[in-house]
């Protein structure tokens, strides 16, 4: 953990934020040293922040021990340099229990998953989410998607509530999030609430959540090629629309149709492209599976069609010389 609050530390940063997937050995055992690496190599490249054992990371898959130990070496792994956030979830007992044990393990705040099966209603979710928030010291994102998804007037009684402190969007409704936004300007000025946009994609997105002021957002692409997610999100710092269109149309959206191809490819897909770039971070668990083989040729084909532009745009800078994701704690 660091000194510095995590919401101070997101509010400007450099680069898209880096879920890492969670390595599993031969045995299928979590493998530790492979998450290390991962988790270094995504710091090397520019990681404004490490999301660890959330919905990449297979949260759903890990024991509460795993889960500890993942989060710990995460920590341990980034030594400070950028915060570290946990996922936790399942109903309120459980999730509580995961964000005790994320605490423990040093974690600087949480991402509130929705609850496990069940469709609550808004006062039911709201206080799901309470209680999370005030179950540690923790600063706490919740994250909409699929049975969490909330009224302008949930998301201004959850931006008041102490300790949570953004939303992350996987819903994908431009017209709600804009209206949660106005909400929150409105009701709550002068709050420091921060949206980000959490799609499977999101830089497909981008523009679109830009529009309406949300410009963080976390990066499937970070976990496999660092090089082309940092050098879209240089593209859309700086306006460059002729760039970040070419990666668009012949990286991002072929790799969005690819992942439309296969139940649970949102992870397993992801697995696969870091196995692909040399990291033995192994198979996905059950109840997931793995890509089909014509699957695993696509996303190389389409790997290699996102280098060649960076290629061709003179884009190859190396992430290593890339500045600090954000200022160092």
């Amino acid at each position: 953990m660091t000194s510095a609050p995590l919401a101070a530390r997101l509010t400007h940063v450099a680069g898209p934020l880096f879920f890492p997937v969670t390595a599993y050995g031969p045995d299928g055992a979590v493998d530790l040293g492979a998450f290390r690496a991962h988790v270094r190599s995504g710091i090397d490249a520019g990681a404004a922040a490490v999301f660890a054992c959330c919905g990449t990371g297979e949260f759903h898959a890990l024991t509460p021990e795993e889960f500890r130990l993942v989060v710990a070496a995460a920590v341990e792994e980034t030594a400070g340099e950028v915060p570290v956030v946990a996922g936790a979830g399942y109903g309120t007992a459980l999730a509580v229990q995961y964000a005790k044990l994320a605490e423990e393990a040093g974690a600087d705040g949480l991402l509130a998953m929705p609850p496990y099966l069940v469709f609550a209603d808004q006062e039911g979710l709201l206080a799901h989410y309470t209680a999370l928030a005030a179950a540690t010291s923790l600063e706490t994102i919740v994250y909409q998607r699929d049975n969490a998804v909330f009224t302008p007037e949930t998301v201004v009684a959850l931006a008041g509530t102490p300790g949570i402190i953004g939303l992350k969007d996987g819903y994908g409704d431009l017209d709600l999030m804009q209206r949660i936004v106005s909400a929150v300007r409105t009701e709550r000025p002068g709050e420091d609430f921060l949206y980000f946009n959490g799609l499977p994609t999101a830089e497909l997105t981008g523009l679109a959540y830009r529009g309406i002021g949300v410009t963080l957002y976390s990066s499937a692409v970070f976990a496999f090629a660092p090089d082309i997610a940092l050098a879209f999100h240089r593209a859309l710092e700086s306006g460059d629309d002729e760039f970040a269109n070419a990666l668009l149309d012949h990286f991002y959206r072929p790799l969005v149709e690819l992942r439309a191809k296969g139940r649970g490819y949102a992870v397993s897909l992801v697995k696969a492209a870091v196995r692909l770039e040399g990291q033995p971070v192994g198979e996905v668990r059950t109840p997931l599976s793995e890509p089909a083989a014509a699957h695993i040729e696509e996303l190389t084909a389409i790997i290699e069609r996102g280098r060649a532009l960076l290629e061709k745009y003179g884009q190859t800078k190396s992430t290593s010389d890339e500045p600090a994701a954000q200022e160092r704690g």
